[in-house]
């Protein structure tokens, strides 16, 4: 059976799993944090159909990326989890799926749900079956030690990476999963992995960022497209957050809230160039 490495344990995350268990516990503990730790519920309770959720290092997204968690253990472990997220290594196809074996973490493996993958693959005009694209990329990996530390290995996941992010690919992935999971049965939920702008002075970051992040609280995918090529916003993963919002939208969301904003400075108190950092829930 394939088995998915860690390629930033260590870097991202620590790569002990006493240690790591630790680092989670502090940034769900962080004032910048929920500031609590998580209760997983013991009953399912559906009530959100996905989040956008940040993929820096722990240190620096991790209290934001703490709250989607802390929300999530709160409406117990659904069945799959859909993973959706940039492509930073120009590595693989445009749109790409892992379609069999595991994922590894310190805390030990998490399964691909195969039988989905394969019939999301058949559903869409764009996404590729390729394993490259996944090897060394990080933004879906960081998402899984959190997921395992409230819900243990007990979920499987559906792992996709977009390089080529525009509208008609992510409306097709959002269809793709739409028309597979009336097909295929499941209890999903899916995380958009993006971090917001990179690099700005925090003024303008924030500025930027509240634009596009006004966008996807409206469930406005073609306005956050238009707003980020437009004002040179440089979020990682619209794409992905655009297929969320696609996928949302045609299943009848209600809202959407922002649960954290934060930015690296507000870490490293270095305001002259930070990055974005935003977690968002999306309301059935």
């Amino acid at each position: 059976m394939v088995k998915r490495y860690p390629v930033v344990a260590g870097f991202f995350y620590e790569s002990r799993p006493d240690r790591l268990r630790k680092e989670i516990e502090r940034v769900f503990l962080h004032e910048l944090g929920p500031r609590k730790l998580p209760a997983t519920s013991t009953k399912r309770k559906a009530e959100s159909l996905g989040f956008v959720v940040p993929h820096a290092g722990y240190l620096y997204s991790g209290p934001t990326a703490a709250h989607v968690y802390y929300r999530l253990a709160s409406e117990g472990m659904p069945e799959v989890v859909v993973l959706i997220g940039p492509n930073h290594t120009g590595l693989g196809s445009a749109v790409a799926i892992m379609d069999e074996g595991s994922w590894v973490t310190p805390f030990g493996e998490v399964e691909i749900d195969s039988e989905l993958a394969r019939a999301i693959v058949r559903n869409s005009e764009f996404i590729d079956i390729n394993y490259e694209a996944h090897m060394n990329e990080h933004s879906l990996e960081v998402q899984l030690p959190f997921l395992q530390y409230i819900f243990g290995n007990g979920f499987k996941i559906v792992p996709i990476t977009m390089l080529h992010q525009v509208p008609e690919t992510a409306r097709d992935v959002a269809n793709a999963l739409i028309k597979t999971l009336k097909e295929v049965k499941r209890d999903v939920v899916i995380l958009a992995s993006s971090d917001m702008t990179h690099y700005e002075p925090q003024d303008i970051a924030k500025k930027k960022d509240m634009m596009a992040i006004e966008k996807i609280l409206n469930l406005d995918p073609d306005g956050l497209y238009r707003v980020v090529m437009r004002e040179n916003i440089s979020m990682c993963g619209y794409g992905a957050v655009m297929a969320l919002l696609y996928y949302s939208r045609e299943l009848g969301a209600k809202k959407a809230e922002l649960l954290s904003y934060t930015t690296s400075g507000d870490i490293t108190g270095d305001y002259s160039a930070v990055v974005g950092y935003a977690a968002i829930r999306i309301v059935k």
